[in-house]
């Protein structure tokens, strides 16, 4: 590999030579395990359901790969073969499928009730007859939060780009100096329920911080090998801005339907509601609009979800080629990015569906649990609103582990196309094995843009908030719907900025499955990159049984 530029250059480059090194021979049996030596101590035998890879074996001489097209070139589903391919996890796939088709269902009918009722809920800000659910006036707030959601995220991706030895410590400062002002705003506005949580968000935010600062040199290293490749090989940069812009099309979509829902079924007693008695689906009730939006609430959080790993699994297999093939004679697959969306989108679909579905079912209940906070603090009970943060505090852990295996286990699907279950628990134990799982611990990617996700979600919620306070609405009187209003920009927010920055993390997690499932390529085909490791992390040796 070429040596890296850019910022992780002057942040390593130290006065003299790079140390040698000296590999310790590994041999590879029959693709069960391995057998290696380091320090007198022989590393625990494992047994995996698929051989560590083996790519350029069909280079005979230097020549053309064997079975490849006249270029030269392997495809990627040449490189990552998959010998009885299949399509795994199909029941998640079809079930997702469903769902996206009851969301569009429901949008529809909708909508067209608040098509037929457009005068009645007013043409922007103001001028809304609607007293009593939310109408154009909350539209035109989800257009603002959709604005600033992509608008940050596309800022911090580009930050990440650009200032790649600063980004980690401008990530830590900005979340504590934004935790602690918005902290104080929201105890000067009285709304205690924010305010504590944004307290809580501060000081985690310090604590994280403070712990960061000696892992900070091997993360830099991490990142601007990642932003390097993406740079030379496959299409990531590109596959970022179109999974965005994805993102912001179905938040709007969502936005628009969620509202029309309020328009639609949100009962009146003066009964002044004519969204009742329009289109083929009458009827008011609030029971049909809490079954609504948990319906809508959960399709989209499966659907995003979905989005989100689809572009992880694609980039997934844009690096797992740099990794195993770049050094290689034929160099990278052809048609890589391609390649590896297409079997995201055939045999692994519904394996992402599977994953993704777990993540949802776990994020629907921290909405709730979110809701249910704010309007008991709303309502004056303090007691019980510090129960459901609590609560959300436990079930943002069961979301992180979750999402710790989901990502590790998704590069293995991308490269493999196994079913979900057995592949998340074969990396898992095949990075235990191997060590990794030690080194992934350290690395600080994954924190640190997932807490540049939540501040895009704090940063859209607080939004929602000045907006309601500004623009007073009819149907807001007395906050009624200040917790549901902000519990949705902060969805918005978060799953645009997730989206966004998949490609980085996706990136650093595929590095770290490929270094598990063969670090030997690490060393003889990545030399440069196994000495700035080193030179940074010095128990990366002992950590991959080198």
């Amino acid at each position: 590999m070429a040596a890296h530029g850019g910022a992780a250059d002057s942040y390593y480059n130290k006065a003299g030579a790079q140390p040698q090194i000296s590999y310790a021979p590994q041999a590879y049996g029959n693709g069960t395990g391995y057998q290696g030596q380091h320090q007198d101590q022989a590393p625990p035998e494992a047994k995996y359901q698929q051989a560590p890879p083996n790519y350029g074996q069909n280079y005979q001489n230097g020549g053309a790969p064997v079975g490849t097209s006249g270029d030269g070139k392997q495809t990627f589903a040449q490189a990552f073969k998959i010998d009885k391919p299949k399509w795994n996890d199909l029941w998640a796939g079809i079930l997702l499928i469903l769902v996206f088709c009851g969301f569009t269902a429901v949008s529809g009918i909708s909508l067209y009730g608040y098509s037929s009722t457009k005068g009645f809920n007013g043409g922007g800000i103001y001028g809304s007859s609607n007293n009593f659910s939310l109408n154009t006036n909350t539209i035109v707030l989800f257009v603002f939060v959709l604005c600033v959601a992509f608008a940050f995220s596309w800022l911090y991706f580009t930050m990440a780009r650009a200032f790649t030895k600063q980004f980690i410590w401008i990530t830590g400062i900005l979340n504590i100096a934004f935790g602690v002002g918005t902290a104080i705003f929201y105890f000067i506005e009285k709304f205690y329920s924010a305010a504590i949580v944004f307290v809580l968000f501060a000081i985690f935010s310090i604590i994280c911080f403070v712990s960061w600062i000696p892992r900070i040199p091997f993360s830099v290293l991490m990142l601007q090998t990642c932003m390097d490749v993406a740079k030379t090989y496959g299409h990531v940069f590109l596959a970022s801005a179109i999974g965005g812009i994805v993102s912001v099309a179905y938040g709007a979509w969502f936005s628009l339907t969620l509202v029309a829902i309020y328009v639609k079924y949100e009962p009146n007693s003066g009964g002044s509601n004519p969204a009742c008695s329009s289109g083929s689906v009458g009827g008011c009730s609030s029971a049909k609009v809490i079954g609504l939006l948990v319906f809508v609430t959960f399709a989209s959080y499966w659907i995003t979800e979905w989005i989100k790993n689809t572009l992880y699994s694609t980039v997934a297999g844009v690096y797992g080629s740099w990794y195993f093939c770049s050094g290689k004679p034929g160099g990278m697959p052809k048609g890589v990015t391609r390649g590896a969306f297409r079997r995201s989108m055939t045999y692994s679909f519904g394996s992402i569906s599977f994953g993704s579905l777990i993540v949802a079912l776990i994020n629907m209940l921290r909405q709730a649990v979110s809701i249910a906070q704010q309007q008991e603090a709303q309502s004056g009970n303090m007691f019980a609103s510090i129960a459901f943060c609590v609560l959300g505090c436990f079930i943002g852990i069961l979301d992180w582990a979750v999402q710790f295996i989901n990502r590790y286990a998704f590069s293995y699907i991308a490269l493999y196309g196994k079913a979900y279950l057995p592949a998340a628990k074969d990396t898992w134990r095949m990075m235990k094995d191997r060590g990794i799982d030690a080194l992934v611990n350290d690395c600080l990617i994954g924190p640190v843009l997932t807490m540049g996700s939540t501040a895009s979600a704090f940063l859209c919620s607080f939004l929602a908030f000045l907006y309601l306070k500004f623009t007073d609405p009819a149907y807001n009187s007395g906050g009624k719907f200040t917790a549901v209003i902000m519990a949705y920009s902060f969805l918005i927010g978060l799953q645009v900025a997730q989206i966004f920055l998949t490609p980085i993390g996706s990136g650093v997690d595929t590095f770290f499955v490929a270094a598990a499932w063969d670090p030997e390529v690490l060393m003889r085909e990545h030399s440069d990159l196994y000495g700035r490791l080193i030179q940074v992390y010095p128990k990366v040796q002992q950590m991959i049984h080198a």
